[in-house]
């Protein structure tokens, strides 16, 4: 139990990026002192820079610095920090982290260490659940069942099921099989990256309930005895199990449904006496019943929609349960106004299977005050995305007085951030919003697989094209573009060469250019460039009666596009650069990361589909395989080394001839 009234003045956080600075804002108004923890990769960040101060505690690598629990405690002697909050993430759910922060004399800004253990084992918590009447998932949990006990647990499941880390979430050694074919390989390829995310390898099966919604329940518990809860919220658009866009309420969740769930939340929270911000996850069939999943023993991602229908704020009554402050309200007290949707804006490229992406943030405008929306980030132009830790990197919330109000701000939001320089999913997230079945209201888990299976990255309009021409010519030039001398500009665009003439007659720009084997030639008028946000240009002009408005940054090496919330990338031929001759058996890092698994060996015969080297980038492990049989020519790295894009890793070459063999993604 915790003590009560436990004053503190001083609160370290020990967590990174868009957390660290919303906890830092609560803090900062409760009149809070703040220390922060950073990595050697996170120094110039603006959590670091915002912070009443800031202590470096290791290296880039998570599990040398912000898993470091030692580093953590002696950084908040060293600050004199009498409270630690721990975000989500990293150690939030950590129960052993919570025990030695308590053990310290300092107070934990979450729940026991007794409750995060109750519920940090899936199974286990699954146990739990079904004693204090909860209805869960069928499914098979043994604590170290072999494979045989997993393939006869399945069977009586009933295909398909689910193949789910015991001890972890986020969509990490989550795998759904079919067959029993498909579940000895999920089993061993659930239970590696379930070991590297989470040290635990412990795996669960559960019953695949099909087109589910995902559904979760906010709760908040004092230590007098107090449990209320702050309503549902949808977050079944997903993708490879991990949440994207998150709502409140839920569009498929009536009054009656809306009862049972949260009165199941609040007796599912006080079945294990749990204390402070917490979230009951479940699955909803289509046939209204309602499984649990799991709890998350943590503030979510997402808890910015229900603190916008609610008007409370999470983060500080985190705070004032911690310090043992009774909640001073009840259920009936609690309004909810309107409807609220927040999109996770991620460093990664959705047409290249949403691969993580790392490198620099060139431009960062986030939507001003007119769009209405409120946007958590950590974000500057200048600053450096980092490949050793998760890809979300902001989120967008709005709220509205219906869903359809709220859906139309969202969007319009979107259409106005710039985020230039490391591929992001905002065109994606646009792609989602706008989508009628996401309109209507009548999505699922399987929302993106069926309706976005591929993205593909748009082409960029011929408008904008010419556009950027005319403003790229006018800025380049010491004296801009004159009468009847017309300017070169040549550019690629995804693998393609647009090669333009642009001159000057009048006050118009006449652009010639040619792009996907057609010659064009348009004329652009009433040009504007203005640098309302640097270093972003804006360009307003009108081509052939149409307004185009657009922002780019030129860095030289390539023109940087944003314009109603798409990108593009214009990069200049250099005749100068070497580029490599990477033939098709090169085993190429398609991002960066950290080689975990090499499987390769020099000289050993390899098959097409061979998994040759494993990259751990953003908690996701990314397995490179071999794309024809051959003979393995080449291994370039190790266990423990750093990769970067284009990065040559391996080499297959083909025994007839000795002539390279292909590679790819798997």
């Amino acid at each position: 139990m915790t003590k009560l009234v436990r004053q503190f003045d001083t609160v370290l956080i020990a967590n990174r990026g868009e957390i660290a600075m919303r906890v830092q804002r609560t803090a900062r108004r409760l009149g809070l002192r703040t220390v922060v923890v950073y990595s050697e990769a996170d120094r110039d960040m603006a959590y670091v820079r915002a912070a009443d101060e800031a202590l470096c505690i290791g290296p880039a690598p998570a599990r040398e610095s912000y898993l470091d629990v030692d580093a953590i405690l002696a950084a908040a002697r060293r600050s004199g920090a009498e409270a630690i909050h721990p975000g989500y993430g990293f150690l939030s759910e950590n129960a052993d982290f919570a025990a030695r922060v308590e053990a310290a004399g300092l107070v934990f800004v979450g729940p026991s260490a007794a409750a995060i253990d109750a519920m940090g084992n899936k199974a286990r918590a699954k146990g739990i659940m079904e004693q204090a009447g909860v209805p869960v998932v069928p499914g098979f949990r043994g604590t170290e069942a072999s494979e045989a006990a997993f393939l006869d647990g399945a069977n009586a499941i009933g295909y398909p099921v689910m193949v789910k880390a015991a001890a972890g979430g986020g969509g990490r050694g989550m795998r759904l099989v079919h067959s029993e074919a498909e579940l000895r390989s999920a089993l061993a390829s659930a239970r590696s990256e379930a070991q590297a995310a989470f040290g635990s390898g412990e795996l669960l099966l559960e019953r695949a309930i099909l087109r589910p919604r995902h559904i979760e329940i906010q709760v908040l518990a004092d230590a007098h005895g107090n449990v209320v809860h702050l309503g549902e919220r949808d977050c079944s658009v997903q993708r490879r199990h991990q949440k994207v866009i998150e709502e409140t309420p839920s569009p498929a969740v009536g009054a009656a449904l809306r009862a049972r769930m949260t009165e199941t939340a609040i007796t599912a929270a006080r079945a294990i006496g749990y204390i402070g911000a917490g979230t009951l996850e479940f699955l909803l069939d289509e046939g209204g019943r309602y499984y649990f999943m799991e709890m998350n023993t943590r503030l979510q991602v997402e808890h910015a929609v229900t603190e916008m229908v609610t008007g409370l704020d999470l983060v500080e009554w985190q705070f004032r349960v911690a310090a043992g402050e009774p909640l001073g309200f009840s259920q009936g007290d609690i309004a909810f106004e309107g409807h609220a949707i927040e999109v996770r804006l991620c460093a990664e490229a959705p047409e290249a299977g949403f691969l993580p992406q790392s490198g620099p943030v060139v431009a960062w405008v986030a939507p001003d005050r007119d769009c209405d929306v409120r946007v958590d980030h950590c974000l500057r132009s200048g600053a450096d995305i980092s490949p050793h830790y998760d890809s979300m990197i902001a989120k967008i919330v709005a709220h509205g007085r219906d869903r359809n109000e709220a859906v139309r701000k969202l969007a319009g939001a979107l259409e106005r951030t710039i985020l230039l320089g490391t591929p992001c999913n905002q065109s994606f997230l646009l792609d989602c919003v706008r989508h009628p079945e996401f309109r209507s209201g009548a999505t699922h888990t399987g929302f993106i697989a069926e309706h976005f299976p591929r993205p593909a990255a748009r082409p960029m309009p011929p408008e904008f094209i010419a556009a950027v021409l005319v403003a790229v010519s006018e800025t380049s030039s010491r004296h801009g573009l004159r009468d009847q001398a017309p300017a070169s500009v040549t550019v690629m665009a995804a693998g393609e060469t647009i090669a333009g003439k642009v001159r000057r007659v009048g006050a118009c720009a006449e652009v010639m250019f040619t792009a996907g084997g057609s010659s064009r030639t348009v004329v652009v008028e009433h040009l504007r460039i203005v640098d309302e946000a640097p270093p972003v240009r804006s360009v307003v002009c009108e081509v052939e009666g149409r307004t185009v408005a657009i922002g780019f940054v030129d860095t030289g090496e390539a023109i940087l596009v944003a314009a109603a919330g798409r990108n593009w990338t214009l990069a200049r031929p250099n005749p100068l650069a070497r580029r490599a001759r990477i033939s098709n058996g090169a085993i190429v890092a398609p991002l960066s990361g950290r080689v975990v698994g090499v499987a390769a060996e020099l000289g050993a015969e390899a098959r097409a589909g061979d998994v040759l080297v494993v990259i751990e980038a953003m908690k996701m492990e990314h397995r490179l395989c071999a794309g024809v049989d051959g003979i393995i020519a080449a291994i370039d790295v190790k266990v423990g080394d750093q990769t970067r894009v284009g990065q040559v890793l391996a080499r297959v070459a083909v025994a007839a001839d000795g002539a390279a063999a292909g590679g790819g993604h798997g």
